[in-house]
């Protein structure tokens, strides 16, 4: 299995207050997606990742427990002492997106995304997990049935 990592970078930030007016944080927008070449060449078919978002939220984001970096780590474990934020939301639509929401924490990671934001830097997010390649003819990738995803979103400078 190879650590495989893909960047998307049409998120939008959200800022809100909260009932007691303290500023909010959130990151909105394509996590991932379905049947088309991405920049690093692979192709994941919709039922792989069907099947792997479903066991995500069920097993994380449904748990409260799926959490993302802030800049890209070379291993699927996530280290909670680099925890930015918390994935709240993953569906998919009708065009193979899986679209994402993650609440901005208040850990050191976290609030160096928050000012980031607030300072108006363009990040985006990059999700990661592990799986076997398929080569094909065309010379590209297709992610295997066997993908696991280690977190929908990872933050990311340059994706």
């Amino acid at each position: 299995m190879k650590l495989i990592r893909e960047e998307i970078n049409e998120a939008q930030y959200i800022v809100e207050a909260d009932e007691s007016g303290k500023k909010v944080h959130k990151i909105k927008g394509n996590f991932m997606q379905a049947n088309i070449k991405n920049r690093n060449g692979r192709v994941y078919p919709q039922e792989v990742l069907e099947k792997e978002v479903n066991r995500y939220n069920k097993e994380f984001v449904q748990r409260k427990r799926a959490f993302g970096e802030l800049g890209h780590p070379d291993g699927p474990t996530v280290n909670l002492e680099r925890v930015s934020h918390i994935i709240t939301k993953l569906e998919g639509d009708s065009k193979g997106n899986y679209i994402g929401e993650a609440k901005i924490t208040d850990t050191p990671y976290g609030k160096i995304v928050k000012s980031l934001i607030d300072e108006g830097a363009q990040l985006g997010v990059s999700s990661r997990g592990i799986g076997s390649l398929k080569p094909t003819k065309e010379g590209f990738n297709v992610v295997g049935d066997d993908f696991m995803l280690a977190t929908a979103a990872d933050i990311v400078a340059d994706p």
